[in-house]
């Protein structure tokens, strides 16, 4: 454990000018601590100078500066190191001043027990341990955090963001894993731009859009004549990443023989590029992604499993939009605010209607739909609101499917359920023929006129349906 290791690894300044007690002490907790001695609180201070101490043993009374003095400088000075004063000679007016200056402990001499001499240390030095790191995570967690590329409050993005916060400095290999659309790149960047490495290079790679022989040069480089069409030498993704982070998308996408070298990349930091014969060292961050469970790629064979232990040393999950459903209008009020910059439409709004269908929708395509789905409809919108003939058909179309089906006549008046079923009967009437009122009449053999009765009636609006096609 952490705590254990650093209670092994703690400096104890011992001083007092009795050179016997020094050595008493000395012998004491030698086996358990890193010790050094001095017989004056000037030595001691020189050896502060050049040696970080976690706690420092001082006798009150001692010759020129005092044990007093001592430890108001220390406190002063260096205030992560603790003090515990020992003393048979002082008053207490002195002992009382000590603890007011900030001492953790006072003892007095002669000191009979020994094993009690080095359990006061022990607490002293687990309460410094358990303070600093709380001071520690408070840290991380208070420190300026950029979360520019990602937008969403619900619960789950919540979670993954306290996540971000502890990982993202610790400059460890990460798998990210989500459905296609869920925006991993976007998470990728999030933790490059709260890492170590934010001032290096972010360099992406789409190991699924690339032949395999294509992605070991792009990933490794090549050498002059290599193969066909290699006129020149050039370095690869990782050296061009070196000294920052390397995103690797859709991973499961490579082959065996492609992981092989990845995992020399990954465990050594050394790669070797195409055509070459010497071993280049790359100080890389890799975070991975995949739209696929990676621990079932492995079971059935289609993915090394010393990459994947070597890929999820930390892993994210991103779930998908049908499971954030409080995200979508955030989400969707921010990409009317681009994309309204993008088309010149910068007082866009989205209609109550609208945003009833953005909510009740499966995303199956996650955020990129959502978005793609905004887009098409700012760039449509001609009115201060987008509105339903400003949504792609076959959204619309879903939306109109879903409710019906989802109809239910139960407790309702007779002339209420007409009404519902009437509505439903012509709008699916109006998909069918496209907006064609001459068909739909003919089909459902209802006059014309009576059919534009009823589009009043129900506030159709027949233009919305003329341009949609059946899929």
């Amino acid at each position: 454990m952490e705590i254990e290791r650093t209670l092994k690894t703690a400096n104890i300044l011992i001083v007092d000018d009795e050179k016997d007690t020094r050595e008493i002490f000395r012998r004491q907790l030698a086996d358990d601590y890193i010790i050094d001695t001095a017989e004056s609180a000037l030595i001691a201070i020189e050896k502060l100078k050049n040696k970080t101490f976690h706690v420092a043993l001082t006798d009150l009374v001692m010759p020129g500066e005092d044990g007093l003095e001592l430890l108001r400088t220390i406190k002063e000075q260096w205030p992560h190191t603790a003090v515990m004063v020992i003393s048979g000679k002082a008053s207490i007016e002195m002992a009382v001043e000590a603890m007011k200056l900030g001492a953790e402990e006072f003892i007095e001499k002669p000191v009979e027990d020994l094993e009690l001499l080095k359990i006061k240390i022990q607490h002293i030095l687990k309460t410094k341990w358990q303070t600093e790191e709380i001071e520690r995570l408070k840290a991380i967690l208070a420190q300026e955090f950029d979360r520019t590329p990602i937008i969403g409050n619900s619960l789950a993005i919540q979670k993954i963001m306290e996540k971000v916060k502890k990982i993202a400095p610790l400059d460890t290999t990460i798998l990210i894993s989500g459905e296609t659309g869920v925006g991993k790149e976007l998470f990728a960047e999030l933790i490059y731009k709260n890492s170590k490495r934010k001032n290096s290079k972010f360099v992406t790679v789409n190991c699924g859009s690339l032949p395999e022989t294509l992605l070991e040069s792009m990933l490794f480089g090549h050498k002059k004549g290599s193969f066909t069409g290699a006129i020149r030498d050039k370095i690869g993704y990782f050296q061009e990443a070196n000294g920052g982070t390397l995103f690797l998308d859709e991973i499961t996408e490579t082959s065996q023989a492609f992981q092989i070298k990845l995992l020399r990349a990954l465990e050594k930091g050394v790669i070797r590029q195409v055509g070459g014969d010497d071993d280049v060292t790359v100080d890389v961050r890799i975070i991975a992604a995949t739209n696929k469970d990676l621990a079932s790629e492995v079971e059935n064979g289609n993915f090394r499993e010393d990459v994947y232990y070597r890929l999820n040393v930390l892993n994210i999950h991103i779930p998908p939009l049908r499971e954030r459903i409080e995200d979508i209008k955030l989400l969707a009020k921010s990409f009317v605010s681009e994309f309204g910059s993008k088309y010149e439409k910068p007082d866009l709004i989205i209609s109550e209607a609208v945003m009833s269908i953005l909510l009740s929708r499966i995303w199956k395509g996650n955020v990129r739909e959502l978005r793609n789905t905004i887009e098409h409809a700012v760039a449509l919108a001609i009115h201060n609101q987008i509105i339903m003939e400003d949504i792609p058909s076959n959204i619309y179309r879903d939306h109109l499917n879903k409710q019906t089906s989802n109809r239910s006549y139960d407790n309702l008046p007779f002339a209420k359920a007409k009404e519902i079923f009437e509505k439903d009967y012509i709008e699916k009437l109006l998909f069918t023929y496209n907006g064609d009122v001459t068909k739909a009449a003919k089909s459902s053999k209802i006059m014309r006129q009576n059919l534009y009765e009823k589009f009043r009636k129900y506030n159709i609006n027949v233009k919305l349906f003329r341009d949609i096609k059946n899929t």
